[in-house]
């Protein structure tokens, strides 16, 4: 196991020099932030960002994420073009090391909270996500200013491209999923990249918007519709863990050998679809994480784990869910409770 570290590039305010002063860090999760969604990622960039990385003393084997352009997902007469496009990204960035790509398939929206700084009882903050609120919100009539789509389309944008996904069902999704792994999966057998698919967060639909990689059936389909080792997930407990019929620890065993990624954090259950994110440990929200850490080890886990989204504590501003302090906490018990299963086996 590999503990990794989620870093946004020379904008973020958290540095690298601060990550790699996390006694348990390996390494850095990143990507390239300045270009177009569907167009290739040039090499002097990635070349740039892998240098960064590694004169810190960390590694860079993690891509988060190569975006999915929506004309992918849609299947329009563009689709080939960018397909293209993300197979020279793959290849590039094989060349400098990297072995996972973490991606996902959520049109319009990657994850989506209703409230970025949710004062908690102890007066951190933390993202928090109301279906209720969500629901009241309607992108086609009113602003709306959420993660995920916000620095990239404007609001006329976006009402265009949710007016394409007007008739597209779920079926749709998936035929669009497999055409794209058909193409890109020889390339990551061929140059030794795995390609981690995210869950949906929320797991549910959203907006009128299909959903499809949401609990375990999701991930029979995934595999069914490309075999292929290489096509693997990025098991994020967070996002499974808000539909509470998903059993995590069971799902981490029936996905064994087939975790090529896993973003870890805990979330506390507030209502129906309404669940708000929480420090790390078991005793503060509603998973096990020693469960499914145990599960992870169990099955012979050998992959990379990030501590996810964290709290703003201790005064802290930055980016929601990505300030040090808390993530930090996180990926020292992380660490903590893998080295507890770990040293427990050879008792």
């Amino acid at each position: 196991m590999k503990l990794v570290f989620r870093w946004y590039g020379d904008k973020d305010k958290v540095t690298l020099e601060q990550i790699r002063q996390i006694p348990v860090i390996d390494g850095i999760v990143s990507a390239i932030y300045d270009t177009p969604v569907g167009t290739a990622w040039s090499e002097d960039s990635i070349n740039l960002l892998s240098r960064k990385v590694l004169a810190n003393g960390l590694r860079f084997e993690v891509v988060e994420s190569v975006p999915v352009s929506e004309d992918i997902k849609l299947g329009t007469d563009k689709a080939k073009e960018h397909i293209e496009a993300y197979k020279t990204n793959i290849i590039r960035l094989a060349k400098v090391g990297v072995k996972v790509i973490c991606y996902n398939f959520m049109p319009v929206f990657d994850w989506l909270r209703s409230d970025l700084a949710r004062r908690l009882p102890d007066n951190s903050k933390a993202l928090y996500y109301d279906e209720n609120a969500v629901l009241a919100m309607n992108p086609m009539q009113s602003e709306l200013t959420l993660p995920g789509w916000d620095a990239s389309y404007s609001q006329k944008e976006l009402r265009s491209i949710l007016a394409k996904y007007k008739d597209f069902t779920e079926d749709d999704l998936w035929d669009s999923l497999k055409s794209f792994l058909d193409e890109i999966i020889p390339i990551c057998e061929e140059y030794g990249v795995k390609m981690a698919i995210h869950p949906d967060d929320p797991p549910w639909g959203i907006f009128g918007l299909p959903r499809i990689i949401v609990d375990e059936g999701s991930y029979a389909k995934l595999f069914s519709i490309n075999p292929s080792a290489t096509n693997g997930v990025t098991f994020c407990t967070g996002s499974l863990g808000a539909l509470v019929t998903n059993d995590l620890p069971a799902m981490v065993h029936k996905l064994a050998g087939r975790i090529h990624f896993a973003h870890l954090r805990n979330i506390k259950i507030t209502g129906k679809r309404s669940f708000s994110e929480v420090a790390h440990p078991t005793a503060c929200g509603s998973l096990d994480m020693y469960k499914i850490i145990k599960a992870l080890h169990d099955t012979g886990f050998d992959g990379y784990i990030r501590p996810d989204h964290g709290r703003m504590i201790w005064g802290e501003e930055g980016r929601p869910g990505y300030g040090l302090y808390d993530r930090a906490l996180g990926a020292m018990y992380l660490a903590g409770i893998w080295e507890a299963v770990r040293k427990g086996e050879k008792l």
